[in-house]
Parts: structure tokens; sequence; C-alpha cells
């Protein structure tokens, strides 16, 4: 026994009133891991209900049953949400592209044009390549079928081409590649002992907003990336720790955001795969892993090491000249500090507040512009201070990682690094939540507390992507699709899993949750209105000024309100989730 199943207790399932288990196939190699969790709920106990016992999955070692299904195959249930999501994303093709368009089109046309040892090189265009070799290859390979499509696709010096062959084929790329994800996503299901929900998670995170603004409509390739991290937990979910550690090498090679989870990883896999349950380290499994990474790492940068130019590599990499916030403030503590330094400027031009001002954070990017972020009044923010900040959040949480190495602990730990990484991170960009909302996915099932907090996360997240799409058409788009996912995946989620607050702060807390839930629709019409009223000013304005200007042009100077309203606003609920997660991670009992 590992120390993956220690404190835990295998038993042969046995069907009661209270609970019905999938029927197993006999032999001694079949056995379900079942964990006793803290009694979450005096109310259970007083009326009857059963105590709740986590189950966290079906774990059949050695071979697969002979009734299994190929690993690549789906039910007839998986097809049809395969075939009703590809048609609506079909359907998008038209639909508004962002510049990461050119980007990837301009990444095709510089590894199919150019010899590997000018990639990192090349800087024809503005957007250069900046990510690991694997994503490199990728690119390679996607430009081959393109060049026999369209060959000007492929063309280095033909910027900005836009030709419908270019949208259709690499709007194409985004879906086959997606099917990465897909395949993880069916695979999770079918060890699950609670399918059913299983099957929402599985089915929210393929139909997933995120996914929709940020691949099929603005443009770029999470869908594939994430379905790669999706593999990798479900091999270590299936006690296949030596698999999921390559898998993420991989993925780290393809994109080095992931590095944000990284600890995480490093912590499990050394304590589950390569110590033994006395905590003395395996010299064996030690060398395999180390060995299998390194591998990885190897066919990735081995060209480039050879070509010495792992300097140059790494300089496009991580590139440390911009500034705290993105030009739209993603929704984290710093959107919230950078808010608060825009509202004490104010007080002091308006109040006469007695405050030093920094004239140079006058005209920061912390007023939306891209550039370097300089706080007006506030004491501006280092990198190091970020990276501290961070490296010290992450240690609390990988210290409980280290104690309790289990798979909900692991899946739990990755997600609260990606979170800290978002909230205290440098220069984070929105698209970023992704990285906290997928893992968090895989969480919500477990009972209400957890739930909870991913509908928080998940209404708070997906609405901070809406800045991403501006145009109209997009607008409706984006609303309507959002509201029909919290629709078809909260309410029969809530169903299985709601109890109700057993104390009266938790009364008052759930109101205030639903509240602000609640407060996003508010939020919403104000953003579509806001534009409208700048232009025309308000309705009963008429012979108003204020300081001489028409409301109009006040509103006008403010263009950037509604930007700051919505990451104010999801910020509050994305840290508020956040520290619900971190406390029900410290309190756990694994």
């Amino acid at each position: 026994m590992d120390n993956d199943t220690r404190n835990e207790h295998t038993f042969s399932p046995k069907r009661s009133k209270h609970m019905s288990l999938p029927v197993l196939p006999s032999g001694s190699d079949s056995h379900i891991r079942m964990r006793k969790v803290s009694n979450t709920s005096s109310i259970a106990g007083q009326s009857g209900i059963p105590p709740k016992v986590n189950l966290e999955y079906i774990n059949t070692s050695g071979t697969e049953e002979k009734n299994s299904r190929n690993i690549w195959s789906l039910s007839g249930c998986d097809w049809d949400l395969l075939v009703i999501g590809t048609a609506i994303k079909l359907l998008l093709f038209p639909a508004y592209r962002s510049t990461d368009f050119e980007v990837h089109r301009n990444w095709m046309a510089i590894t199919h044009t150019l010899p590997i040892s000018k990639w990192y090189y090349e800087a024809t265009s503005e957007w250069t390549l900046d990510y690991p070799p694997f994503f490199a290859y990728f690119e390679y390979l996607l430009s081959i079928p393109a060049s026999f499509i369209d060959s000007k696709m492929v063309d280095l010096k033909n910027l900005n081409y836009d030709a419908w062959t270019v949208i259709a084929y690499q709007r194409s790329t985004v879906i086959v590649s997606e099917l990465v994800m897909a395949f993880a996503l069916s695979w999770f299901v079918r060890r699950s002992l609670r399918p059913d929900l299983q099957r929402i998670i599985s089915a929210s995170l393929y139909f997933h907003p995120g996914f929709l603004i940020v691949d099929h409509i603005h443009f770029q390739y999470n869908g594939f990336l994430f379905g790669i991290l999706l593999w990798s937990i479900l091999m270590a979910r299936n006690n296949q720790k030596l698999l999921s550690g390559v898998l993420f090498a991989i993925l780290l090679n393809f994109k080095h955001i992931y590095m944000y989870i990284a600890p995480a990883y490093f912590i499990y896999l050394l304590r589950s795969y390569c110590m033994d349950p006395s905590g003395s380290i395996s010299i064996p499994s030690f060398i395999r892993l180390a060995q299998s990474v390194i591998a990885v790492f190897a066919v990735s940068f081995g060209p480039f090491i050879w070509l010495r130019q792992i300097s140059q590599v790494l300089s496009r990499l991580f590139p440390f000249t911009r500034g705290l916030n993105h030009a739209y403030w993603a929704p984290n503590f710093w959107a919230l500090i950078t808010a608060l330094d825009r509202v004490l400027l104010k007080l002091v031009h308006f109040r006469g507040l007695q405050l030093d001002v920094k004239q140079a954070g006058v005209e920061s990017t912390s007023r939306g512009l891209v550039g370097d972020t300089v706080f007006a009044v506030i004491p501006n923010v280092a990198p190091i201070h970020t990276f501290a900040i961070t490296l010290l959040l992450q240690a609390v949480f990988l210290v409980k990682l280290w104690r309790h190495p289990t798979y909900k602990s692991f899946v739990t730990a990755i997600t609260l690094c990606g979170y800290v990484s978002f909230l205290f991170g440098w220069h984070v960009h929105e698209k970023a939540i992704l990285l906290v909302l997928v893992p968090l996915s895989l969480l919500a099932g477990e009972r209400h507390s957890y739930f909870r907090t991913f509908t928080i996360a998940s209404v708070a997240g997906i609405f901070s992507l809406f800045p991403l799409l501006f145009t109209p058409a997009e607008t409706l788009i984006k609303t309507v699709y959002s509201l029909l996912w919290c629709i078809m995946v909260l309410p029969p989620m809530s169903k299985q899993l709601y109890e109700f607050p057993s104390s009266a702060v938790g009364v008052v807390v759930d109101f205030l949750e639903r509240a602000y839930l609640y407060g996003f629709v508010l939020l919403q019409i104000f953003t579509s209105l806001y534009p409208v009223l700048a232009h025309r000013g308000l309705p009963t304005s008429q012979g108003q000024t204020v300081d001489g200007q028409s409301t109009a042009e006040v509103l006008s100077k403010l263009e950037f309100l509604p930007l700051m309203l919505t990451s104010v606003y999801c910020a509050i609920g994305v840290i508020w989730a956040f520290l619900r997660l971190g406390f029900l991670y410290l309190t756990e009992q694994f």
C-alpha cells in the first residue's frame, strides 16, 4: 500500500437502502477507495441521514475488466454531447477574432518557412514565437496541411492574412485538438461512483463558456492544453502516477503558464510515488520519475541546447518588461488595489485629501492602457513582492499536501496553487482564470460547500471574460450562452448537493452569496447601457453640468469605468471563493 492509500479503507461494496453502488467485476484486484470525512452537518446525524463518506473513484488495479470499453470509445450520450458541441462551435466560425488569431497563423508560418535555428529569432511580425518548443512543434504539424489548403497561410511575409480558408482551417484545428479534453472528460465518468453527477461536471467543462469565449471566438488552444492536464490528473486518480508526471512535463513544454501548479505536482509525486509509507525515499521510483521528466525536456529543448540557443528561447518565454496589471485588470487582488489607488486619487483631486501623489501614476496603466503600472497614491508593487506573496501562500497549502498526499488533496492543492498565482501573480491575464476553474470543477461534486465555492468562482470567472468580446453580436452570444450554461449545470448539481445552513451565520452568508450572484444581472445591464449613456447623457440630465461639463462629457471621460467595475466586482467573488476553498482544504480531515 503506497502513501496515496494510507488512512483509507478498502472494502467490498454492498448495497444498502442509503447507498447504491455500481456492480464491480469479481476478483481480488477490484476495490473501492473510501475515506471517512469530518461530519460537516450536525443536521445529518440528527435526522437519521447516514453520515457522508467521500467515495473518490473505482480503482481497478492490474488488467482492465474484460467488458471495459476501449479508452478512445464514447458512449451514445457522449457522442450526442460531442455532436452538439461541435455544431455550436462550427456556427462560430464567422465570429469576432482577436489578434491571437494572427499570432497563431504567424507561428505556423515561422515554423513552416524557417529552419528550427531561426524560430526563436524571427521578428518580422510583432507576434514573435514565445511558447515552449512542444507548442512550436505543434504549430509546425498544423502548418503541413495548411500549406496544401492555402499556401498563403504559411507565407511569413503575408501578415494579417484572413481569407476564409485561414479562418475555417484554424477554427477547425481548435475543435479537433479539443477532442483531447473530450476523451479525458468521458473517461472521468467511467470510473466515477456517481456517474450522473460526474457526467454533469464533465459536460460542464466541455461546454464551458470560458472555452467558448477564449478558444472558439477570441481564439486560442486552451481546450487542447487543459485536455492534457485532465489526462494527467486522471492518471493520478487511477494510481498511474509516473504517467501523470510525464504528461504534466509534456504540458509544461507546451505552455509554461502551468508552472504555477508545478509545486503541487512536485510535492504529490515526491510523497506518493517516490517515498514509501515509512517516509523513506524509494530510489528506483525516484530515478524512474527523474529520467522520464528529463527525457521529456530533452526532446523539447534538446535541439536548442544543441544549437546553443537556450538563452534566446528562455528570453522569449520569460519577458520581465511588463507591468503589474494586464491592460484589462484580471479580477484578482491587484485589481482591488489598483481600484483603491484610483479612488484615492479622485479623493485627492475633488476633496483635497492630503496625500502624496506620484505624477507618473496619474497616467499609468492602472487607467487601462498598455505599459508599466505605477500607482499614484499607494506604494508601487515590484515583481519580487508578488513572487514572495505567491510562494508564501502556496507553501501553506503544500504543507497540507505533504502531510496528506491523497488524490482529492492533490486536486485541491493544484486548484489552490493556480488560485494563488492568479490572485497575486505579476501581469496576470484574465484568461488565466481557467487554471482555477478547470480543476475546481472536479471538486464541485464533493459536497455542497465545494459546490457553492465552484458556483461563485465560476460565475465571477466567466463574467470576468466578457470584456474580451465587445462587439454587439458576440455580446449577445456570450450572455445567452453563459446564462444557458448556468441553468443547465448549476440547478441539477444543486439538487443533488444542497445542504441548508446549520447556523444563523451560515444563513446570513448564504443570503449574501446569493445576493452577490444575482448582482451580476445588474452589472451586465450597467455595462451594456453605459456606452449609450456616455454618448447621449442621462435622460434626466438636461441642463445639468458637473464642473461646467455635461453628464455625457463626464461619462465619456470615464470610458474605463465599466471595465473597472467588472474587474472589481468579479474580483470580490473570485477572492471570496478562494478564501472558502482555502479554509475547506486546511480544515478537511483526509
